[in-house]
This record gives structure tokens, C-alpha cells and sequence, in this order.
């Protein structure tokens, strides 16, 4: 379709065009019928006046020329060198008094026909207007050859005829009308001059053997002939005429005139050949013939007088008629076009509206709603989405849906948040009952192992010891998905490298990573929580995916923003596609969603990252594994604190059991290390206990370590010989690479 998913206004206007554009043509079309009638009318009356009565004025002049010529031809020519007798002078000078006549009405015909008028001649009257012209071109010819007496007198009564006939024909043509009464009217005017013509052949033919020899046989059967044709052809067309032109013409075939004619051509017709042309006086029948074709060119006159009184009217109504056709058709297209153009625009700015209202819900105002929900925020629904009134029609019908849809949407997205609400706070309340009780059972477990000797009981109790911290961990992670802060704080700095060993502390494999060497730097209190969190998350995940005989290196050095540590693994690696999301989740910190059960430490480690304004991305490694790259940003990192005198950090290495302080203890002013970093060597003694005491405590202490050694290595070997995996903390990455 060819506006397919174009504008609504484009479519809307092509919906409008098709009607508008056939009324348009409509209108064109019903104009121009009218209009051309209208002209064809005023055409027609213009080249009537200007040809039609000069063509009428030739006809009788052509007519009054065939008489004479015939009479010419008819009188006998006198002897050679004999003069002529006064019968043929008077016949030659009536024919040359004939002829000029006939040439001023030919020159008046052709005056009236010069300028526009050929123009507005139809096809087929223009065409007989030349063949009339070529006729009349035979005259002077004829005319030469007729005085002369050298033409027969059936070649010139055929020359004239055939050029009275063109001129008759051309008359029939010319100014005819659409309507089908008044052309009939006009056609049998045209008869009655036809029947006037055959009447002046008969008054011809009659002179012609009353100046000669008489009337043969073949003479007098076109005498009577020319009789019967003038008859049909009266009787014909008066017929069509209306009544009062019926009635004037019948008036006078039953005067005085007519009938003395008519009682002539009887006694010509009744005396037979021979005696025909003296039945009748010469004078009389001159006179007879010559007032009826007079009084009958009179009457057709006056009939052609009163045809153009009752077109006139008609013309008017046809003039009328286009001008009405043409302004109100107008009219109606200017208004069609109005009403159209304002109600697509009314339409246009309704769906507008209702477009921008959509975009506004969508774009704007749930997004909004979204926000403050997200942030805590309380959101009125009927602030945020008043009910709007709308119209009746379907456009208001489709408003109030939008409307409704819109309530529903920021309501769901209302009851979404109270329900993640409810949730996070089901969640942290979990979380915290199990931190609790997992501070009491590494209290209790602390309270074991320094009441145990046995060092396969000891190694079992530092095991369980682990694991009880790695579940702490989750516990935690549950507290930041639900956006509350961590129980852990610690209010003065921590070095860098036991923030690190920490999290090593709390992976499962913490004996297949590698620590190098870190610069001495401090975190900030604050920060030591969520940064020992996110880097055991991301340890755990590069044990779990890489290959148990292998090794995960953790590095760092200094960069200009501050710095970075990275973690290397071993493993099979993650697809690009994956690892471009991974990195979009670490970078945009999304929405965690209920249903994304697999990714949890995904979102934990973007959740701790975004709010210490940690910048965390995955890279393909150069051991064919994964990268994690964390960068600290300077204002996370200080110098490190003075260290007490008795407490000396050592690598990462086996828990010892001798007693130590509460790990993570929030109220502490000294910061404390996981329970997994121990020291080495004496745990210093209160200020009065003497020397002897420590000594003794501190061979005490050599002699458990000794066994604590053998146990330690027998409970590695149980440990990776494991197969049970808590996977709370790293199915995210499982999913994810």
C-alpha cells in the first residue's frame, strides 16, 4: 500500500483525498457539460446571425437566378446577324440583374463567415461550407455559357440545384442544440425551405416551357414531381412545428394565394404534354408563384423568428444552469474540502494527543514513578495518573483505555515495588537471623577449638569454621540485594593486603590462590566490608571455574586513578556475547530481578561496586581463562595505619587455635581481621601477667601447632576430595560463563 507505514496525518489525508478528489472531478465534469452546451448555444446563435440568414439570402438569389437562366435558355436565340428580339433582351437583362444579386449575397456570406465564425463551425459544417463555396465557384462558368445558349438546360438546372441543395444542407447543420425538441423544430424549418425550394424548381421548370416550346412529357412528370415533393415536405415538417407556427402555415395554404396556385399547377398537370405550358397565362402564373414563394420565404422568416424566441429562454437556462453548476458545485468543494481539512485536523490533533499522553505514560511518567519507587519514595496513583475526561466518540472511547491502561500500569508497578519491599525486607530479616546465628556458632566453634586437642577434631572444627564464614558471606549477599547495608563495619582503616586475605579466607579453594606481593596501602573503614565481599565473590567464582590442579594469581599495582587488581584464572573462558553482558550487568548495577535466580553474585558484586564507586570488568586472560579487574578508586585508599606491637601479619596459612578476638566486631576501635588470617607466634597477654606465664604459654602453643600441622594437611586433602558446593554466591558466574 502506498502509505504503509507512513504519518497518521499522511493517511489521514489520503482517506480525505480520494472523496475530495472525486468531487472535484465530478464538479469539473458536470461544468464542462454545462459550460459547453452553454457555448455551443451562444455559438450557435452567433454564427445563425452571422451565416444563416446571408445562406438563406443566397438561396433565393440562386433560386431567382436558375429561373432566369432557364428562361434564357429557353428563348429563341435570333438568327446570325439578326437582333434579338425583345423577349430574349428582357430575359438576358433580368438574368444579369439575378446574377448580381446572387453575387452580393455571396459577398455578404462571405463577409459574415470571415473572422471567428469558421472556427466555431462544427466539423461537418464547415466541410459543406466549402463544398458550398466550391459550388458557387461553378457559377461564373455556367453563367457564360448560358447567355451564350451553348449549356443544356438539364446541366444548368443540375448546377444550380446541386448548389441550392449544398447551401440547404449547409443550414441543417449549422446551429444545432442539445435539445432534441428544438433541434427537431430547427430541422423542420429547414424542411419548409426544402419545400420552398421545390416549389421555385417548379416555377423554374414552368417559365422555362412558357418562354420555349411547351412542356414535353418528361417535363411535365418533373412538373408534377416537384408538386409532390413540395406536398410531403410540407406536410412533414409542419408537423413538428409547434402549434401556432402549424397554424399560421395552414392559414395560408387555405387562403386566396395559395389555393390560386395550387388550382394553376391542377390545370398544368390535367392538360397533358403539349398543351401544359398554355394552360395556364404566363403572367398569371408569375404571379401566383411568385407571391407564394414570397409569402412562404416570409413565414419561414417569421417561424425562424420565433425558434429563436423560444431558444433564447433555453440558452438562458443553460447559461443559468452552468453558472449554477459551476458556483454551487464550487461551493460544495470549498466546503468539502473545509469540513475535511478541519476534521483531519481534528483528528490528527485528538490522536496526537493521545500519542503524546502514550509517550508521556511510557517515556516519562512511568519511568518516573519507576525512579521513586526504586528510591524508596511513596507514589500516589491518583497524583500520578489523574482521570482525564474524554469525549464519547471512539477516539474518547480509545483515551479513557489509554487512561485505564496507564492506572493499571503505575499501580502494577506500585504493587511491584511494595512487593519487592516486602520481599527485601523478607530477605533481610532472614539474613540477619541467620547472621546471627552464624556469629553464635563461630562463637561456639571458637569456644571448641580452644578446648580441643585432638588434632583430627581440630581440623574438623577449622572446616567447619570455613564453611560457617563462606555461609556468613551469603547471608550478606542477601542483605545487599535488598539494598540495606552490611552488619560488618569498621570504622578505622584496614591494609590492603588483609582486605585481600580476607577474601581469600572466605573461598572454599583458598589454598589455589596465589597473592603476590601488594604495595603498602589502606581501604578506608567503610569501604573494607563490601571490598572484602566483592573480591571473595569474584575469587570464589575463579576456583570454581578453572581447573582444580590450577592456580588463580591476584595482582595489583598503582594507577594514575588509583588501583588495580587483578584476578587470573585458568579456565575455559566466557563468550564474547556473554562477557559483553556480564560487563554491561558490572557496569549499570541493574534492577535485580526475582526471577534471575542464577546470576546472584552478579549483583551483588555490580550492587558493592556501585556504592564504594567501584569500576569491576571481565577480560579474555592471557591463560586462555577470565580476568576480573578491579579498580580502587583513590579516594578509597590511604596510608597505612601505625601497627600495634603485637600484632605482626603473616601469609595466608592454616587457622591456628589459639584465642583471638571476635572477627568483624563493629564496635571495636582497632581493626580486625577474618577469622582465616590468624598470627603467628604468642597472642599477647594482659599488661600484669608475668614472664614466667607467657613462656609457658608459648611453649604450650609449639607443642599444638606441631599436631595442628599433621591435622591441617589431612583436612586439606578431605577438603578437596569434597564434591559438595554451596552455590548461592557463584551461580551467577556459572551462568554467565
Amino acid at each position: 500500500m502506498p502509505f504503509r507505514g507512513k504519518s497518521i496525518r499522511r493517511k489521514i489525508v489520503g482517506l480525505l483525498l480520494v472523496p475530495l478528489l472525486s468531487l472535484t472531478v465530478l464538479w469539473a465534469f458536470a461544468t464542462a457539460i454545462t459550460g459547453q452546451e452553454a457555448a455551443e448555444l451562444l455559438t450557435a446563435a452567433e454564427v445563425s446571425r452571422k451565416i444563416g440568414d446571408p445562406a438563406e439570402d443566397v438561396i433565393t438569389a440562386l433560386q431567382t437566378e436558375r429561373r432566369q437562366a432557364l428562361v434564357v435558355l429557353a428563348t429563341p436565340r435570333p438568327r446570325p446577324g439578326a437582333a434579338p428580339s425583345r423577349t430574349r433582351t428582357a430575359a438576358l437583362t433580368a438574368l444579369h440583374g439575378a446574377e448580381r444579386a446572387t453575387d452580393k449575397a455571396r459577398a455578404a456570406l462571405r463577409s459574415g463567415a470571415d473572422g471567428d465564425v469558421r472556427d466555431d463551425m462544427s466539423p461537418a459544417a464547415a466541410d459543406w461550407f466549402a463544398a458550398m463555396e466550391r459550388r458557387l465557384d461553378r457559377l461564373p462558368a455556367l453563367r457564360y455559357r448560358a447567355r451564350a445558349g451553348s449549356v443544356p438546360p438539364d446541366e444548368a438546372v443540375r448546377t444550380y440545384d446541386e448548389a441550392i441543395e449544398a447551401h440547404i444542407d449547409f443550414l441543417t447543420l449549422l446551429g444545432s442544440v442539445r435539445d432534441a425538441g428544438l433541434e427537431q423544430q430547427r430541422r423542420a424549418l429547414v424542411g419548409l425551405g426544402s419545400s420552398r425550394e421545390a416549389l421555385s424548381r417548379e416555377d423554374a421548370l414552368f417559365a422555362a416551357a412558357s418562354a420555349g416550346d411547351g412542356m414535353d412529357a418528361r417535363q411535365l412528370r418533373a412538373f408534377s414531381d416537384h408538386i409532390a415533393e413540395r406536398t410531403v415536405l410540407y406536410r412533414t415538417n409542419v408537423a413538428v412545428l409547434p402549434v401556432e407556427d402549424q397554424k399560421m402555415f395552414d392559414d395560408y395554404w387555405r387562403g386566396t394565394e395559395a389555393r390560386a396556385l395550387e388550382t394553376a399547377e391542377n390545370a398544368v398537370v390535367l392538360a397533358g404534354p403539349g398543351r401544359a405550358a398554355r394552360a395556364v397565362d404566363a403572367a398569371r402564373w408569375q404571379a401566383a408563384a411568385s407571391t407564394v414563394l414570397a409569402d412562404l420565404a416570409r413565414l419561414d422568416a417569421e417561424a425562424n423568428r420565433r425558434h429563436q424566441d423560444r431558444l433564447d429562454p433555453v440558452a438562458t437556462w443553460v447559461l443559468t444552469k452552468a453558472a449554477l453548476a459551476g458556483v454551487l458545485g464550487l461551493a460544495a468543494l470549498v466546503a468539502s474540502v473545509v469540513v475535511s481539512w478541519r476534521t483531519g485536523r481534528g483528528l490528527v490533533r485528538d490522536l496526537r494527543q493521545i500519542g503524546r499522553d502514550a509517550h508521556e505514560v511510557s517515556g516519562v511518567r512511568l519511568p518516573a514513578v519507576l525512579r521513586r519507587l526504586a528510591a524508596g519514595e511513596p507514589v500516589d496513583v491518583e497524583t500520578e495518573v489523574p482521570r482525564l475526561e474524554h469525549t464519547d466518540d471512539e477516539l474518547g472511547q480509545v483515551g479513557r483505555a489509554l487512561n485505564t491502561l496507564q492506572r493499571a500500569a503505575v499501580e502494577a508497578a506500585v504493587k511491584q515495588a511494595d512487593l519487592r519491599r516486602g520481599v527485601s525486607a523478607v530477605f533481610v530479616n532472614i539474613a540477619r537471623r541467620s547472621q546471627l546465628l552464624l556469629h553464635r556458632q563461630l562463637a561456639l566453634l571458637d569456644t571448641m577449638e580452644r578446648r580441643t586437642d585432638d588434632p583430627d577434631e581440630l581440623a574438623a572444627l577449622f572446616r567447619l569454621d570455613h564453611l560457617t564464614t563462606r555461609m556468613r558471606r551469603h547471608a550478606e549477599g542477601l542483605v545487599i540485594l535488598s539494598g540495606a547495608a552490611p552488619s560488618r563495619q569498621w570504622r578505622r582503616p584496614v591494609r590492603l593486603t588483609d582486605v585481600v586475605r580476607g577474601a581469600v579466607a572466605e573461598v572454599e579453594a583458598y589454598e589455589r590462590i596465589e597473592l603476590r606481593r601488594l604495595p603498602a596501602l589502606a581501604v578506608r573503614g567503610p569501604a573494607v566490608a563490601d571490598l572484602t565481599h566483592l573480591l571473595a565473590e569474584l575469587l570464589e567464582n575463579a576456583t570454581v571455574f578453572s581447573p582444580p590442579h590450577s592456580t588463580v594469581q591476584v595482582v595489583g599495582e598503582r594507577v594514575p586513578n588509583g588501583f588495580a587488581l587483578e584476578i587470573h584464572d585458568r579456565g575455559m573462558g566466557m563468550a564474547p556475547e556473554v562477557l559483553l553482558e556480564a560487563n554491561l550487568a558490572l557496569a549499570e548495577a541493574p534492577e535485580f530481578e526475582l526471577s534471575d535466580t542464577d546470576r546472584l553474585g552478579l549483583f551483588v558484586v555490580s550492587r558493592l561496586a556501585r556504592r564504594q564507586d567501584v569500576r569491576v570488568s571481565l577480560q579474555p586472560s592471557p591463560y586462555g581463562g577470565t580476568t576480573a579487574v578491579v579498580l580502587l578508586p583513590a579516594a578509597l585508599l590511604g596510608d597505612v595505619p601505625a601497627k600495634p606491637a603485637t600484632a605482626p601479619v603473616v601469609p595466608v596459612g592454616p587457622p591456628q587455635p589459639e584465642p583471638r578476638p571476635r572477627p568483624f566486631d563493629h564496635d571495636e576501635d582497632t581493626p580486625v581481621l577474618p577469622r582465616r588470617i590468624r598470627r603467628a607466634g604468642p597472642v599477647p597477654r594482659p599488661a600484669d601477667t608475668t614472664t614466667h606465664e607467657a613462656v609457658r604459654d608459648a611453649e604450650d602453643v609449639r607443642a599444638r601447632m606441631a599436631s595442628l600441622q599433621r591435622g591441617w594437611r589431612r583436612g586439606r586433602a578431605a577438603t578437596e576430595q569434597e564434591h559438595e558446593h554451596d552455590s548461592t554466591g557463584t551461580t551467577d558466574e556459572r551462568d554467565g560463563r
